[in-house]
């Protein structure tokens, strides 16, 4: 008899240990109550508890959870009709919280979003809706975190999945981008002809610059080669001179005798004659001719004897303007 007691004694125990052994899986934490109150959070794993006085009341999931927002139907500022839908990350941190100071967390967080959802983009254009996203997630991000922030929860972001405009203003703000970029494309094809009109004119502009100076360079050249000659004119004419004014009359007919020359020489290039019939004076020719002689002779002065004087021919019937 005292064994069948000792028995049941031993299995009473362990019973009562079994019914307070709980295991709490990881990324959950529970709440423990005692006779309903509150009194403790059971952390991941092994957890004992009084039975019969103390029992699990929440399982308050603490990993990051994403919560779906419905599509809703919103009125822009400027009267445009769009339906918008988006997800909520959050986070809970302190259990006792998520679990005692909401009735339902998760649809308080809905019903808090799509408030606010409406507030935001209800105050802004339907230009700003669709380019400015980043600014709309973060003003819900700032009002959702601040006020789950007594429910123990916090919100890690906000995100806008579609914001659909209705039919009509999707193909009227189709129309006006496909205007914008034809003006753009106008512009920019403008600014393309002017640029390259300036280009042709600077282009045009600098070959004209470059030819003046050319022009200038030239004249300049052409001036000073004039110059050159004229100093080598007026140095042969200064010899000549001194020459003269020496008393020396071979410097006379040298002087004569080659603008003689000379003259004869533009005779024979005229494209105008073929046949050129002039009286010459064979003596006056070999007086010319002897001044030049005179002229070398005083020219080698160092002894050397200057060549001998060409023979006279004698006069034929056609020298000296006609028959003797």
């Amino acid at each position: 008899m005292a064994f069948l007691l000792a028995g049941l004694l031993v299995f009473l125990v362990l019973l009562y240990l079994a019914l307070g052994m709980k295991v709490v899986r990881q990324g959950y934490q529970y709440t423990i109550e005692r006779f309903g109150k509150f009194t403790a959070v059971a952390q991941p794993g092994l957890t004992f508890i009084i039975p019969i006085f103390d029992q699990i009341g929440r399982k308050v999931n603490m990993m990051e959870q994403v919560l779906d927002i419905p599509g809703q139907e919103i009125i822009t500022k400027d009267n445009a009709m769009v339906a918008v839908d988006g997800v909520v990350f959050f986070q809970v941190l302190d259990a006792a919280k998520a679990a005692y100071e909401v009735s339902d967390l998760y649809l308080a967080i809905m019903q808090l979003t799509t408030t606010n959802l409406r507030t935001v983009m209800g105050s802004m254009d339907l230009d700003e809706l669709l380019s400015k996203r980043d600014e709309i997630n973060g003003r819900l991000l700032a009002v959702i975190d601040h006020a789950t922030e007594a429910w123990g929860v916090k919100v890690t972001r906000v995100e806008l999945k579609d914001i659909r405009p209705p039919a009509d203003i999707v193909n009227a703000m189709t129309r006006q981008m496909k205007a914008e970029r034809e003006k753009r494309a106008t512009i920019l094809e403008s600014e393309a002809a002017r640029q390259n009109e300036i280009n042709r004119a600077e282009g045009l502009k600098q070959a004209q610059i470059l030819e003046a100076e050319g022009r200038r360079e030239a004249a300049f050249r052409d001036a000073e080669a004039r110059e050159r000659s004229a100093e080598a004119e007026a140095t042969a004419t200064k010899v000549v001179s001194d020459a003269i004014a020496g008393g020396s009359v071979q410097a006379i007919n040298y002087f004569i005798a080659q603008k003689y020359v000379e003259a004869i020489g533009l005779f024979a290039t005229s494209p105008n004659a073929k046949t050129i019939l002039f009286p010459v004076e064979a003596t006056q020719l070999m007086g010319t001719l002897g001044g030049i002689g005179e002229l070398a002779k005083d020219a080698f002065r160092d002894g050397l004897a200057p060549p001998a004087p060409p023979p006279v021919r004698p006069r034929g019937p056609f020298e000296g303007g006609g028959a003797q």
